[in-house]
């Protein structure tokens, strides 16, 4: 009875790790093509303007002021 059970514990720890071998995420891989758009997209971002046109800046809302009650 234990033998099976060793053998039985053996050949499940066997299995899981096997399986754990191969798992790894795909960041691991390299890509030239990714890196390659990535690079282009940095150059693009650090090369356009940082200004933004007069009409599409953001306007300040406006403060909001408490109302006086008579007493």
């Amino acid at each position: 009875m234990r033998r099976c059970l060793a053998i039985g514990l053996a050949l499940a720890a066997l299995c899981g790790a096997s399986t754990l071998t191969h798992a790894r995420p795909p960041t691991v891989m390299n890509s030239p093509g990714y890196d390659a758009r990535l690079q282009e997209s940095r150059k693009a971002l650090s090369a356009s303007p940082t200004t933004t046109a007069p009409g599409s800046q953001s306007v300040p809302a406006p403060k909001r002021v408490k109302k006086k009650h008579p007493n």
